[in-house]
């Protein structure tokens, strides 16, 4: 189990030392704002009017898709979900990739072992998420059955940790 954390702790470890990411000052937003690889992400915590809730006190543990993890839904979907009738539907879609708590690479190992190979997370929108090994990944499997792979861990913020995963998870 700990090397399948190691690899993509490095990458984060890299990640910091390059200054793509700072110390503990920044909030999960913060963070998120000045990565290049979550501009939709943002764009979409701004849309639904979260970054208040995500710079409060937490703590949070953020699933952050990268931008090309929204460019594999379906054409036209993240233009309608950034609609301000679609605010709701929305809010529901990116409150699904947080989960309360400050959940880091260990404690989604110590959970996977627990369960059995599998550990279910319950996200602040409600809804359920489950981490797995898929080889010496680790995978977020959504209620629809679709698949998204860590790929960089325990960013860490103020109020939170951010886990970099390369799909879009999506509730019922």
């Amino acid at each position: 189990m700990k090397k399948v954390f190691f690899g993509i702790f490095a990458f984060a470890v890299l990640a910091i030392a390059s200054g793509s990411v700072s110390a503990q000052k920044k909030t999960i937003v913060d963070i998120a704002v000045g990565s290049p690889d979550h501009t939709t992400l943002v764009a979409a915590i701004k849309a639904a009017d979260l970054v208040g809730t995500l710079s409060g006190n937490g703590p949070f543990t953020v699933f952050a898709p990268v931008n090309s993890a929204f460019d594999k839904l379906p054409a036209g979907t993240v233009p309608t979900l950034l609609k301000a009738e679609n605010k709701d539907m929305l809010t529901k879609v990116l409150t699904y990739h947080v989960v309360a708590g400050n959940l880091d690479s260990k404690a989604v190992a110590k959970a996977i072992k627990a369960g059995n190979g599998k550990a279910e997370l319950t996200t602040v929108s409600g809804g359920k998420l489950w981490a797995m090994l898929e080889g010496k990944n680790v995978v977020l499997m959504d209620e629809k059955g679709g698949k998204a792979t860590v790929t960089a861990v325990d960013l860490k913020g103020s109020n939170g940790v951010i886990h970099v995963i390369d799909s879009v998870v999506l509730p019922n």
